[in-house]
């Protein structure tokens, strides 16, 4: 009520160049109203046919299991209970999982910094297989490699050479479309000029391996 009252009192001024801020105001409310929109939808596309997570955990001990190979694998995931599109990527055209594997969660905390000593927690789910939360600050740059340099202790030397698998959507269009055409290209637009996961998480290029697929907005 409060807002309201202040704008129908100022509303004379809209004409006089008080159109101006509520026009910037709408195409920024528009851009994040798009992108986020676009983001629920690839998600839920891509994740339409994720493995659960209990699935993939039984076939790494059952009689046919993935081939193994040396090294540390660390992927990136949004949900702990289905495997992360990347692994599915690489396990399906690859054939093969690493030695050892890490599913990383990055949380951003509703505070300006997290102290190291509550910024990781892991749990183990089978040999070779653990999962890791990671927590920063909004005001904190999230350096992921000095993250888990810092905490080698406890997830072993061999993250110091993991290599980070990520997964690239490049969305296009569907026939069956669940956003308007003008709102898909929009965030085809945004997702183009978009910061880079790696560059984001202050990840060395010569260790990361980006795994891309299309996914119908």
């Amino acid at each position: 009520m409060l807002d309201a009252t202040f704008v129908v009192s100022n509303a004379h001024k809209i004409p006089q160049g008080g159109w101006f801020p509520l026009l910037v105001g709408s195409v920024a409310l528009t851009l994040m109203l798009s992108w986020r929109r676009g983001r629920e939808v690839a998600l839920a596309r891509r994740e339409a046919d994720a493995i659960p997570l209990q699935t993939f955990i039984d076939e790494l001990s059952g009689p046919h299991p993935p081939l193994r190979v040396p090294g540390t694998a660390i992927y990136f995931t949004t949900r702990q209970d289905v495997v992360p599109a990347a692994l599915s990527l690489n396990l399906k055209h690859n054939g093969v999982v690493h030695q050892n594997l890490m599913f990383l969660r990055i949380a951003t905390a509703r505070v300006p910094k997290v102290t190291d000593s509550d910024r990781l927690s892991a749990k183990e789910l089978a040999p070779g297989l653990e999962q890791v939360e990671m927590r920063f600050g909004f005001a904190q740059k999230p350096d992921v490699p000095a993250a888990l340099a810092a905490h080698s202790a406890e997830l072993g030397p061999n993250v110091a050479q993991a290599s980070f698998f990520l997964g690239r959507e490049v969305p296009v269009p569907s026939l069956h479309p669940d956003v308007p055409l003008w709102q898909e290209k929009l965030y085809a637009f945004m997702t183009r000029n978009a910061v880079r996961a790696p560059d984001y998480f202050l990840i060395p290029p010569a260790r990361v391996v980006e795994l891309g697929t299309k996914v119908e907005m």
